[in-house]
Order: structure tokens, then sequence, then C-alpha cells
């Protein structure tokens, strides 16, 4: 009895905070996941007063098969490639990505988008997307060890 009623309150105080327009949080996801290969060996770069970030590229791969598969079932295949920049600040996940992460590697990146702009070499603004990776999955054999 004394659990019901706190359910109770609970779903009257939350619906009556609800009202208020300014306590509406609604769920939303940002996530997305890359399976590719990585196209160079990550850098780490510290801009002052911030925490190191980890960086590198990832391509992943679209192919189709152009005509129609009915009466061309040998049809040409076409490929698009297209470029990921990925950066981590997430620190064992930083490092472990410096570390092993090689030009080659294929890896599974799980993340976030992120948009920003930046200011080039030539005083130009840019747009920027990039994935904040908090996680990795290696399957390649080939990462690199910090002795090689």
């Amino acid at each position: 009895p004394t659990r019901i009623a706190t359910n109770v309150l609970f779903r009257q105080l939350v619906r009556h905070q609800s009202t208020d327009a300014s306590l509406i949080l609604e769920r939303s996801i940002n996530r997305v996941q890359l399976l590719g290969r990585v196209g160079q060996d990550p850098v780490m770069r510290q801009v002052e007063g911030r925490n190191p970030v980890t960086i590198f590229s990832m391509a992943t791969n679209e192919m189709w098969r152009s005509g129609d598969a009915e009466t061309s079932p040998a049809g040409d295949v076409s490929q698009k490639t297209t470029w990921h920049r990925v950066s981590i600040f997430k620190p064992g996940l930083r490092d472990v990505a410096y570390q092993y992460v090689k030009k080659g590697s294929r890896v599974l990146v799980e993340g976030k988008l992120d948009y920003g702009e930046y200011v080039d070499k030539n005083n130009v603004r840019r747009q920027a997307t990039t994935i904040i990776a908090d996680n990795i999955v290696f399957l390649s054999d080939n990462i690199r060890g910090k002795d090689q």
C-alpha cells in the first residue's frame, strides 16, 4: 500500500513539473556506429588549457551494382568512400587508441556526432563534423604496439 501511494505521488509530481516548460526533458539520441578502416595513424593533440585528444581519420565504403539486377546480374559495381574524423577525449580510451590504432586497422567506432567550426590557416571559417568516440572495437590483428 505505501509503495503504491509513493508511486502515485511520484507520478503526480512528475506530471506537475512537466507542465513547466523549463523542466520538460525529452529523450533524444545522438548515436553513431562506424565500421571501417583507419586512414592514418592517430595523433594526440593538446590545446592549451584543455585535456588531450586523440584524432584519426576513418573510411567507410558504400557499394552498389549499376543497372537492373534482374537483366544484368553482373552489372558494374560502384563504390563510394566516405571519410570521417574521429576524436577521443575519454582518458583511458584516448590512450589505448593512440597506442594501438594504426593506419589500415579495421575498427568499429561508437560515439556521437559533433558539429563545430574552426578557422583554417588562410583565416577562412570552416565547418567540421566529428565523431566523438566513446568505444572502439579492434577487428584487425595488425594493431600497432608501443615498441613498433
